[in-house]
Order: C-alpha cells, then structure tokens, then sequence
C-alpha cells in the first residue's frame, strides 16, 4: 500500500496579536475565520480515510487539528517536530526535524492509512521543495497565498510514496477558498 500524507498548514490566526509572538507556544490563537476555515478543512478530510493528525504545538495548529479531527473522529498527538520556524532558526535545523517526521510518518502510513500533519507555511514550503516540488510550481503558490506561503490557511498538500519508496509529485489538494492553479510553462525546441 502507498504511504500518504496530508500536509496542512493551520487555519487564519489572529495577527493583530503582537503581544505574543507567532513562532512560539502559545502563538496567535484562530480568528472566527480560521475556525470556519478548519471546519472545511474537516469536511475535506472526511473523503481521505485519515487515520491519525498530527499537529504542531502552536495554539492555532492544535486548534486546527482539533476541529477538523473532530470531523473525523480521530484523535490529536501534539507533534513538536512539526512546529513554526523559529526566529533565528537555519533552515538546514528546519528541514531536518521536518524531513525526519515526515520519513516516520511515511512509515506509519504504509502501517495504518494517511495521516494529516497539520504545520506551517515555512516548513511545508522547505519539505516540498525537498520531495523534488519544482521551484517554479512553489514560487506560483508563493505569490498566490498570503505571507509568501506556499499553501492558504487550512490549505492541504498531498505526498505519496508508492510501494517502491519513490515519492511522487505533491499536490495542492484543498484549499478553503478558490486559487488560480500552477500551469507549467510550455518550453519550445
């Protein structure tokens, strides 16, 4: 069987807060947008047979995570690989912690069904690029969403591994309002 995972970045926090700071627990919590958002995200995730979510530590991922679990009747593990970049951090530090959860979770996937990982922007933007997404399909999505994220708020990228270990090309799978799509550049010769 396919190992798949969802990678899924939380839904809209309140950025006005600037008492408290995004990268660190608690972080900004949802704004009404952002619950309506992960309740979507619920509905979207009913039609994949997720067997587990995981779910950064930062109040508006395990808030996320928990209303769209809800959703699905599955529980919540608090997964602190999965957390926002912190200020400072190098993204080679960043890319490690993630690319190791992400190998794990492969695994446990081939074992119990999809899992969703509910994360942020920064970190899905490194870990696609690191699973061979072309630059230029994550620069469109850059410019296409808010904060130079490569995926919308409550937005969801898929990643399969098929059953020779070979990791196909992720794609934006859901995304809570419409977008315009990637279409490659024709190159003549």
């Amino acid at each position: 069987m396919p190992a798949m995972l969802y990678l899924i970045r939380h839904a809209t926090p309140d950025w006005s807060r600037t008492d408290i700071r995004y990268d660190i627990p608690p972080g900004p919590p949802l704004t009404d947008v952002g619950e309506s958002e992960a309740k979507q995200l619920g509905e979207f995730l009913k039609t994949t047979n997720i067997a587990h979510v995981y779910a950064s530590p930062l109040e508006r991922t395990s808030r996320t995570a928990q209303i769209a679990a809800d959703a699905l009747g599955v529980k919540v593990e608090i997964a602190p690989d999965l957390s926002e970049w912190e200020r400072g951090d190098a993204e080679a530090n960043v890319l490690s912690r993630m690319r190791a959860f992400v190998d794990e979770a492969f695994d446990e996937s081939e074992r119990r069904g999809p899992l969703a990982l509910v994360t942020h922007g920064g970190p899905i933007r490194i870990v696609l690029a690191d699973l061979g997404l072309d630059r230029s399909e994550i620069d469109h999505y850059r410019r296409t969403f808010d904060r130079d994220n490569p995926v919308p708020p409550a937005g969801v990228w898929r990643v399969t591994r098929n059953a020779d270990g070979v990791i196909e090309k992720p794609e934006l799978v859901f995304t809570p309002q419409p977008y315009k799509p990637f279409v490659p550049a024709i190159v003549h010769v």
